[in-house]
């Protein structure tokens, strides 16, 4: 056999192609599925239907389609693409996300100010109806119960600190410090002088005095990491008996979790009401969510609260009787067994869903601004994430690298317990949790126990 080499690859292509000589890919396993999943419910006409009232009519050119749209919102979950220029791009590139959205070869698939625009065009009730769509799909397939795990985490905004301004002048930070400076004495201050003045003075920089003039939804706040940044919280009502995603709520990071439980129960409800969900009948969450308001609000809606109380010590009850009466009710209910858990449920399930999300899903780190812009990638996100759960559940796969990355963890843990059995069989165990096919299960254990023993 002869060496190849790139010299006759060096040529000018051809004007004129047979369509019959262009090769053809096979599709990707996993988007053909969702692509038979969406279809098998309707979604193309369910989204066309919601955002008819966009359009003129038949008249002017054809715009993108809805659900081609959506699609590539989904596209942008699934491969981890934080911005819109990437999700184009990668839509472009791609002979299988082609095939995914519906593009031939010969034609040319949406740019990212494309995207961007129709996502200014829809509004964020749409979003909301397709992300209360998908959750009808997750309770059809039997996923949803009447517990949720309530958590939230912080979104670092697309906005630079150093840019903030005064709410009440529109002075920037600099400008601000020279004043200081200037009434302190120091005439005529340089940049270096009025730095050094910083530094010696008590900085307190609070939301209510200062804001960024193009993100003025961007809050100050600390990052889990001890960085002050500014950011979004994003809060998850996650089912506790599959790990699907009952609501999404994006809040001012500077609101405090006491504060926000109820909007995003709220929004909970609401969705349930749309597509037929059992009502929340039982609350988890963790200590920054515990105060006296929190638990006889949730009384008062029906709802079993078992949130972890923090240590406050000895506490009075003086005019306090229905406050009193609902913590000690929670407090007993967190001595249970059932507590134990439900509080490990939360714990995995709703950090796998920021993991995804916002880890893999590319969304730690925002690249849009306002709000209303990123709730309406999130509930997206939100309803790809769904869309796993419901594929996994179907066809034993949640994302395209997902049983890429299964055979890569088993070839490691099958070589790194090969000198013992014990370990071994924990592996095996462990793995045969995602149950892709027994059948090739048994032939790959029974493939390495023979070439290992």
């Amino acid at each position: 056999m002869a060496m190849g080499t790139r010299k006759k690859k060096e040529r000018q292509e051809q004007l004129w192609v047979a369509t019959s000589a262009i090769v053809q890919t096979p599709g990707h396993a996993f988007y053909d599925q969702l692509n038979q999943l969406l279809g098998e419910h309707g979604f193309d006409r369910k989204v066309e239907h919601l955002c008819r009232r966009y359009y003129s009519g038949p008249k002017g050119r054809p715009s993108m389609a809805p659900g081609v749209y959506f699609r590539m919102l989904l596209v942008g979950y699934f491969e981890g693409l934080d911005s819109e220029r990437g999700i184009a791009w990668r839509v472009a590139d791609s002979l299988s996300l082609r095939k995914f959205l519906g593009y031939g070869l010969d034609e040319v698939t949406p740019d990212h100010s494309t995207i961007s625009r129709t996502r200014r065009l829809y509004a964020l009730s749409t979003h909301k109806a397709v992300f209360a769509w998908v959750l009808g799909l997750v309770a059809e397939a039997g996923l949803l119960g009447k517990t949720v795990a309530i958590d939230a985490t912080p979104l670092e905004a697309n906005a630079a600190l150093r840019s903030i301004v005064r709410r009440d002048s529109g002075a920037s930070y600099e400008e601000y410090v020279k004043q200081l400076a200037v009434a302190a004495g120091v005439e005529h201050p340089t940049r270096e002088q009025a730095a050094r003045f910083d530094r010696k003075r008590k900085k307190k920089t609070s939301n209510d005095d200062w804001k960024h003039p193009h993100d003025p939804d961007a809050r100050i706040t600390k990052m889990k990491d001890g960085r002050t940044r500014l950011a979004h919280k994003v809060e998850h009502a996650v089912d506790a008996s599959s790990g699907a995603l009952r609501a999404i709520g994006v809040h001012p990071a500077d609101r405090g979790d006491t504060m926000t439980i109820f909007e995003t129960l709220a929004v909970a409800d609401e969705l349930g009401e749309r597509t037929d969900v059992p009502p929340v009948e039982e609350a988890i969450a963790d200590k920054g969510y515990h105060s006296d308001d929190v638990l006889v609000g949730l009384h008062q809606q029906g709802i079993r609260s078992y949130v972890s109380e923090p240590d406050r010590g000895r506490r009075r009850w003086e005019g306090k009787r229905e406050e009193q009466t609902r913590v000690y009710e929670n407090r007993r209910r967190l001595r249970g067994t059932r507590n134990r858990a439900l509080q490990r449920k939360r714990g995995e399930l709703a950090e796998r869903s920021f993991a995804h999300m916002y880890e893999t899903g590319g969304m730690r780190h925002l690249y849009l601004r306002g709000r209303a812009n990123v709730e309406k990638r999130l509930l997206i996100h939100g309803a790809g994430f769904n869309l796993g759960l419901v594929i996994r559940t179907r066809y034993g796969m949640g994302k395209p690298r997902s049983l890429q990355g299964v055979l890569s963890g088993l070839l490691t843990l099958f070589s790194a317990a090969s000198a013992a059995p014990t370990r071994l069989l924990h592996s095996i165990l462990f793995i045969g949790r995602f149950e892709h096919s027994r059948r090739a299960w048994l032939c790959f254990v029974h493939h390495r126990l023979v070439a290992n023993y």
